[in-house]
């Protein structure tokens, strides 16, 4: 047989490849992969391959997974709530806390009050802390702003962050997320704004690779957002949509019909939504996080995604309100204690299904010959230890574009 050759050759790993239709975990009968540039080049026997011995890897039986997609994060903002935290546990309302300025409110005057580079200096942690947790790509919202200018900031310190760091970073405009304290009582009149003004200047910078909302009774209707899903289609923008959160307002239909690539949360979609959606092919994103958080009780309807065939994502949702976690293991033995996700499922939401979330299923989310060298080798005897133990982090090197 003719040997082929690579630039870095893995040989005795295992390899769950997280193809669907076959194996549990897409587990292939391989004990070798092959990177060549910022490629997987072959996937096989080692005895199939030829390389310098300076550029064969020995895992020793560790396992390749593709590197984790975390799909939906807020993960660029200014200061914590740490104390809202305790004035919460200590016996103040919701309301309490924000009359003492606390809340989302809190979030956007600090986001707004921190210069580029200091919002850029408070979030190099959190992203770092997914890096060494395996994540090769993460998604980052906007939504802190809420003002042209702020907005703006969030996005170029999202772009800084994917060009100074090994990872690949996704910049979703959230100008939708709440309404501002100067626009209270006239959200007509603040999505107007972000239709007619924000939308189109960030989307003329080229900082914007999705677009987001929340529509929620605390929020936007489905008819506000549907306007702005209007615009983001006349140019040619993914949509993405916070939805059925804290209740059914119908949101995940609306994502439907617009064939958007997510509906995010979906503790309250029906039945009509999730038929919609699956028509769609709109991936659930299933955020346990935040549930656990805000100690919510209505879990999303899993049966109902898998009975129709729905992708089902997980991600952090790593924001400083009501999922304060970069962890993505955490995330997935949350999504298997509290919503009965499999270990399989949970890494797949990770993988194949958060790379759906984004649009990114032709570049990541399975090893396959000619997908991005994306990758995470992993400490264990077997994938389901990534979801079975609580907060474990048992990464033995990651690799981006082919590079450790």
């Amino acid at each position: 047989m003719a040997t082929k050759t690579c630039d870095i050759l893995f040989i005795n790993a295992r390899l769950a490849t997280m193809t669907p239709g076959g194996e549990p975990y897409g587990v292939a009968d391989a004990d070798a992969l092959t990177l060549t540039g910022d490629r997987i080049s072959g996937i096989g026997q080692a005895e199939e391959f030829s390389v310098n011995a300076a550029n064969i890897i020995d895992l020793e039986g560790r396992w390749i997974t593709p590197g984790l997609i975390d799909c939906h994060t807020h993960l660029v903002h200014a200061g914590n709530r740490a104390q809202e935290f305790e004035m919460g546990l200590n016996g103040a309302s919701y309301e309490e806390i924000a009359a003492a300025g606390g809340g989302i409110l809190s979030t956007v005057k600090a986001t707004r009050d921190a210069s580029e580079s200091e919002l850029a200096a408070e979030s190099q942690p959190r992203l770092q802390a997914m890096i060494k947790a395996g994540v090769t790509t993460v998604e980052i919202k906007s939504g802190y702003g809420l003002d042209l200018e702020t907005e703006m900031k969030m996005l170029e310190v999202a772009k800084q962050l994917g060009e100074i760091n090994p990872v690949r970073v996704q910049k979703t405009f959230l100008g939708a997320h709440a309404l501002p304290e100067e626009f209270a009582g006239n959200s007509d009149g603040y999505m107007a704004k972000v239709i007619h003004e924000m939308l189109p200047t960030i989307h003329a910078l080229g900082l914007i690779d999705a677009i987001d909302a929340f529509c929620e009774k605390i929020a936007f209707s489905e008819e506000q957002v549907r306007q702005l899903f209007k615009a983001a289609d006349r140019l040619g923008l993914p949509i993405k949509l916070h939805a059925e959160q804290l209740s059914n307002q119908n949101g995940a239909e609306l994502a439907a019909h617009f064939r958007a690539l997510s509906a995010d949360h979906l503790e309250y979609i029906d039945e009509k939504g999730v038929k919609e959606m699956a028509k769609s092919g709109t991936v659930a994103v299933i955020l346990p996080g935040a549930f656990y958080y805000l100690r919510e009780t209505r879990k999303p309807p899993i049966e109902l995604f898998r009975e129709y065939r729905v992708p089902m994502a997980l991600a952090t949702d790593c924001n400083p309100g009501s999922s304060p976690t970069t962890n993505p293991q955490l995330m997935m033995n949350m999504a298997a204690i509290l919503f009965r996700m499999t270990p399989e499922e949970a890494l797949a939401g990770f993988t194949r299904n958060g790379a759906a979330a984004l649009g990114l299923s032709s570049e990541i989310g399975t090893l396959e010959v000619g997908k991005r060298a994306d990758l995470a080798i992993w400490d264990i005897d077997h994938p389901s230890e990534l979801t079975q133990a609580i907060g474990s982090n048992p990464l033995y090197s990651r690799y981006y574009g082919g590079q450790s």
